[in-house]
C-alpha cells in the first residue's frame, strides 16, 4: 500500500516512455506528486529487442518492478551469420558482446513500471508542452491538448523532460536539436516480425552483414523475434524525405534480396509498430537548468548500438529520486548531485556505443573479416577464454554491470 504524503510538491514529468514513467514512479516514492503527460493518445504496447545489464537490473530492483522483467532469452538457439543467396554459418551475436543482460522487448519494462505506478499518479494523453518558464520558486508550464486544443498553464516544483531523443523540454529550455545531437550517419529500422523466419527455427538468431548495412534477427524464449536493420548514409535529412520501407529497400540495393532480407523487409512493410530512426546522441554540458531537468534520450541517447538505453534511464530515474531525498530542502543541490554521480557511467556508454557500431553495422569488408576471425578464435582454448573473460570481466562489462546509485 502506497502511503506516501499527498501534499508533496508536483512535479511535471514529459513523456511516457521507460524513463518517464520510471521517472514518476520514483519521484511518488520519494514523496512528490509527479503529473505524466504524453503526445500520443495512448501508451505504447510491443517494441523491438533490448538487454538489461546490471545497472538497470539494480534500478529495476529498487524501484520494485525487476520480478516483472522476465528473461526471454531463447536459451536454446543458434545465432547465424548468413547471406542473401542462403548460406549460413555460426556467427556472434548480441550475447557475445560485453555484460550479462537479461533480453526482453522495450514494452515489457514500460509495462512493468507502468503497472507499478500507484492509480493516483495524474495521467494526460495528446499532451504537450508549448512554454516553460521559471523562477527560484518554481516552473510554469503552458501545456496544449492536442485532442481538443485547450490550452493550461499550471505550476511546478520540477519539470522532467523524459520525452526522447528530439525532446520538446530541452529545445524550450535548452535551444535547438542542432547545438546537441551528434549525427552518427546511420539510420535504423526496427519492427517485430509475426513469426519466424523460414530458414530460422523460432529460437535462432541470424545476422546478415554487408559492407555500411545489416540485418539482425533476435529471438525469443516466448515471442516472435524482432528485426534490426541498420545502414551508412551520407544524408540523414534525405532519409525523412520519403517513406521508411522505400529508403530502407533503396539502402539495401536493387539487387536480389534473397529469402531471409526479402520477408523481413515485406515484414518491415506490413508491421503494425515501425521504429525508423537516425542514430544520434545527445551531447551536453549539464543536464539541469534551474528547476529543469532531463532524463534518458533527452539528456544523453547512447545509441541503439551501446545497448544500454534502457538500463541508463532506469538508472537515471532511480538515481534521481534518491539524490531528491537526499538534499528534500535543496533542488539545486540534488540536480547538481545526481548529475555528478551519474556522468562518468553515461559517458562511458556513449563511447561503447561509438565503438559497438562496427559490430552491429560493419563499414568494411575488413571489418567483416575480423568477427570471423573473432568467431573462429572462440574455438581455440587459450583465445576463446581470453574472449570469455572478456565478456564477462573486462572493463566494458563492468561498467555495464555496474550499480550506479551503490558505486
Amino acid at each position: 500500500m502506497d502511503t506516501t504524503d499527498n501534499s508533496g510538491p508536483r512535479a511535471l514529468v514529459v513523456g511516457l516512455g521507460v524513463s518517464g514513467i520510471a521517472t514518476a514512479l520514483r519521484l511518488r516514492r520519494a514523496g512528490w506528486q509527479p503529473v505524466l503527460i504524453e503526445k500520443a493518445p495512448a501508451r505504447r504496447s510491443g517494441g523491438y529487442f533490448v538487454g538489461l545489464f546490471g545497472a538497470g537490473r539494480a534500478a529495476a530492483r529498487r524501484l520494485g518492478i525487476l520480478d516483472g522483467l522476465a528473461d526471454r532469452t531463447a536459451e536454446d538457439g543458434v545465432n547465424f551469420d548468413i547471406d542473401r543467396e542462403g548460406n549460413r554459418r555460426r556467427g556472434l551475436g548480441f550475447k557475445d558482446l560485453p555484460g550479462l543482460p537479461r533480453l526482453m522487448l522495450r514494452g515489457d519494462v514500460e509495462q512493468a513500471a507502468f503497472a507499478a505506478l500507484p492509480a493516483e499518479v495524474e495521467i494526460r494523453y495528446s499532451t504537450v508542452p508549448t512554454a516553460i518558464t521559471q523562477d527560484a520558486g518554481g516552473v510554469d508550464v503552458t501545456l496544449r491538448d492536442t485532442a481538443d486544443g485547450t490550452v493550461v498553464t499550471e505550476r511546478f516544483e520540477l519539470v522532467v523532460g523524459a520525452d526522447g531523443l528530439r525532446s520538446t523540454v530541452r529545445s524550450l529550455v535548452f535551444g535547438p536539436h542542432e547545438r546537441y545531437l551528434r549525427r552518427l550517419n546511420f539510420m535504423i529500422a526496427a519492427f517485430s516480425l509475426p513469426g519466424s523466419l523460414t530458414d530460422l527455427a523460432a529460437e535462432d538468431g541470424a545476422i546478415l552483414l554487408e559492407p555500411g548495412r545489416s540485418m539482425w534477427i533476435f529471438p525469443f524464449s516466448d515471442h516472435a523475434p524482432t528485426v534490426l536493420l541498420s545502414y551508412r548514409t551520407e544524408d540523414v535529412d534525405a532519409e525523412f524525405s520519403q517513406p521508411p520501407a522505400q529508403r530502407v529497400r533503396a539502402a539495401f540495393g536493387p539487387g536480389p534480396t534473397g529469402r531471409a532480407l526479402g520477408e523481413a523487409l515485406r515484414a518491415m512493410e506490413n508491421a503494425e509498430e515501425l521504429l525508423f530512426d537516425s542514430v544520434e546522441q545527445v551531447k551536453m554540458e549539464r543536464w539541469h537548468q534551474g528547476r529543469v531537468v532531463l532524463v534518458g534520450d533527452s539528456a544523453w541517447c547512447v545509441t541503439l548500438y551501446a545497448g544500454m538505453g534502457v538500463s541508463a534511464g532506469l538508472a537515471g530515474a532511480d538515481l534521481l529520486g534518491t539524490m531528491l531525498e537526499r538534499h528534500p530542502r535543496d533542488l539545486p543541490r540534488a540536480l547538481a548531485a545526481w548529475e555528478a554521480k551519474l556522468r562518468p557511467s553515461i559517458e562511458y556508454y556513449q563511447r561503447i556505443g561509438l565503438e559497438q557500431q562496427a559490430f552491429f553495422t560493419p563499414t568494411s569488408r575488413f571489418q567483416i573479416w575480423l568477427r570471423k576471425v573473432l568467431m573462429r578464435g572462440q574455438n581455440w582454448p587459450l583465445v576463446g577464454r581470453w574472449l570469455q573473460a572478456m565478456r564477462e570481466g573486462g572493463k566494458a562489462s563492468r561498467m555495464k554491470e555496474l550499480d550506479i546509485a551503490r558505486a
